[in-house]
């Protein structure tokens, strides 16, 4: 821990008593939910829940079920879709590549000192940057989200 000791225990002591569920004071230090609630379910139980939530998750689902209208909405968290032909795109492309074990051979050589400037190592690393940042922009693209527009 950092700080002095006697924030230190005091934390600690925060910790503890949250812990006890006597104070909700860390919680609310990070922004998280004052009351949280667990519950154990059966494989088939859960299964249920999962498919009568329709995609939601399962704490929104059981949180509207259970207060119904007077339950507070949560802010949701947009998941992009991922478009799986352009994940498995960008997934071959990173196998065929051998810019890992490439760039591996450059960091190696420049750690040990014997590693040669040369135009040819200069145009291997932008064809390594060019592709890169291709596979980038197409793993952007395949989960929802625009490629930057700049080229750098």
């Amino acid at each position: 821990m950092t700080g002095s000791p006697d924030q230190n225990a005091s934390r600690l002591n925060d910790f503890l008593t949250a812990a006890k569920g006597e104070s909700a004071s860390l919680a609310t230090q990070k922004g998280k939910p004052l009351h949280p609630f667990s519950i154990r379910l059966t494989q088939e139980e859960r299964e249920r829940l999962e498919a009568e939530a329709k995609g939601k998750p399962l704490s929104v689902y059981m949180r509207e079920r259970l207060l119904g209208d007077g339950s507070t909405p949560r802010k949701l968290r947009r998941k992009p879709a991922a478009d799986q032909a352009g994940l498995a795109k960008v997934l071959g492309m990173l196998g065929q590549s051998r810019l890992a074990n490439n760039l591996n051979q450059i960091a190696k050589a420049a750690h040990i000192g014997v590693l040669v400037v040369s135009p040819a190592l200069l145009e291997e690393l932008e064809n390594a940057r060019r592709d890169i940042r291709i596979m980038r922009d197409a793993l952007l693209s395949a989960l929802g989200f625009p490629p930057s527009g700049a080229s750098s």
